[in-house]
């Protein structure tokens, strides 16, 4: 009895501060609150992670001699973009609005007393989301744009061109309110948002930049340029969908039951829209194709994002198998229109957004309704408008002020070297997309002739 009592006197008197001092007591509501600041920010992280999987993607899909710059790339989107975001767009995306866009909330200016809390982890679920979106454009343009150009458009994209179009269809989510999520607009996390938006940017650079050297020949037809490591691609594609764990069920900003449904359709989709892609490739060319069976995956993906929460398990599968083929047929449609997109970013995220977010009209879980579909061919038509217009005018500005592109001499001795005087893989190199590359670009006027693999040891030079 006496070893009882002294065991519950000694429990008492370290609870007592506890007990005593706490400001508030522990609710259902506070433990709620507590959660979905934790769920939040997880799910920003792994979001953040998606950036990893964009840089591995465009890396293995293009060539050795520019690696390290889609690295540097897909580092300063990220580092610039963001604090534009925190500076300008994430007022003009969530402060009080104009009708247009926000006007409120630049620095953080917003977030004052309890609120500040929730201003912090709320902002960082976004500018991964802005970061997605700007990233999208790098694979569309890789190869042949300018280090300096780039690092100028993410700005504009990240602060304006992004947050302007999102006030429009999530302003509410904070301190806003948009015209299309006030008619009913459907795009729960992002399909038009942040993968049409950057998408058709990246259609708009990919047109201003012009095709890489070697795509087409004199009669214009499309010779492969093949990545140049498909395991690494890969990996980005895993990295990707592991990450789009976050932003699909993250999208919630809540930690409750509504995650299992949203994580079980998001993977669905993606499963389909690879296993179509692969069957569709394997029909069309006889071989299935890797490359366009990874892009599968993450045409499902994009292809769900718009309706993850409110679309059947069945119409996820729908939604992806679509998807998947879709974006094998906007890849081969653009090149037949000379519009060169190494990585295929259009189409899967430009064209396959806008099937999602239609989808998430047509499936929604609510019942069929020609309004609602209006509704979203409204956003989608919007969105194209927005994106590709405000993209071409500063594309083309970029362009007459300091040029998007790099020189000749600059592509084929690759970006690597050319922009960043660095060398990826300085042991070997190959030269696969030059007949005779000039004599005056390797150490001791020696001339490299088309499929030599040479040692790179005692050359600075990656070609």
């Amino acid at each position: 009895m006496k070893l009882i009592t002294k065991r519950m006197l000694i429990a008492s008197l370290l609870c007592w501060p506890v007990l005593s001092f706490a400001d508030d007591p522990i609710t259902a509501d506070t433990v709620q609150s507590n959660l979905n600041f934790v769920w939040t920010l997880i799910a920003a992280f792994l979001v953040f992670l998606m950036q990893a999987g964009f840089a591995m993607v465009e890396t293995g899909l293009t060539r050795a001699k520019n690696a390290a710059n889609i690295m540097m790339k897909n580092m300063m989107d990220f580092c610039i973009g963001s604090l534009a975001f925190w500076a300008v767009g994430f007022g003009l995306m969530f402060g009080a609005t104009n009708g247009l866009f926000g006007t409120s909330d630049f620095f953080f200016s917003g977030a004052t007393g309890d609120d500040q809390a929730w201003n912090y982890a709320f902002w960082m679920f976004q500018v991964v989301f802005c970061a997605t979106a700007a990233t999208i454009i790098s694979g569309a343009v890789a190869e042949r744009t300018k280090f300096s150009a780039y690092l100028i458009y993410s700005v504009f994209v990240s602060a304006i061109i992004y947050p302007v179009f999102g006030s429009w269809a999530w302003g509410s989510l904070y301190h806003g309110q948009g015209w299309l999520e006030n008619l009913g607009f459907i795009d729960f996390a992002g399909s038009t948002v942040v993968h049409s938006v950057g998408g058709w940017l990246a259609l708009a650079g990919a047109i201003v930049v012009g095709p890489r050297l070697g795509k087409y020949d004199a009669n214009g037809k499309s010779k492969a340029i093949p990545g140049h490591n498909i395991p690494l691609a890969s990996l980005g594609v895993f990295l990707l969908w592991f990450g789009w764990y976050g932003f699909n069920p993250g999208s919630t900003t809540t930690g409750d039951s509504s995650i299992a449904s949203i994580a079980v359709t998001t993977t669905l989709a993606a499963a389909a829209g690879s296993v179509s892609s692969m069957l569709y490739t394997w029909i069309k060319f006889g071989k299935s194709d890797v490359g366009m069976t990874l892009n599968g995956a993450l045409a499902g993906l994009v292809g769900i994002t718009a309706g993850c929460a409110n679309v059947s398990p069945i119409s996820a599968v729908i939604i992806g198998v679509v998807a998947g083929i879709l974006v094998v047929v906007s890849v081969l449609a653009l090149d037949k229109m000379k519009i060169d997109d190494p990585v295929g970013a259009v189409s899967a995220h430009g064209v396959c957004g806008a099937w999602g977010t239609l989808a998430a009209g047509i499936f929604d879980q609510g019942g069929f309704s020609l309004s609602v579909v209006g509704v979203q061919l409204l956003g989608i038509v919007a969105c194209f408008i927005w994106a590709f217009g405000t993209g071409m005018i500063l594309f083309k500005a970029i362009d007459a002020v300091i040029g998007m592109r790099v020189s000749r001499d600059e592509e084929l001795a690759g970006l690597d070297f050319s922009e960043h005087g660095a060398n990826s893989y300085p042991d070997f190199h190959t030269v696969s997309d030059v007949a005779d590359y000039p004599s005056n670009s390797k150490p001791g006027g020696k001339t490299v002739k088309r499929g030599s693999t040479v040692a790179a040891k005692d050359s600075a030079v990656q070609i």
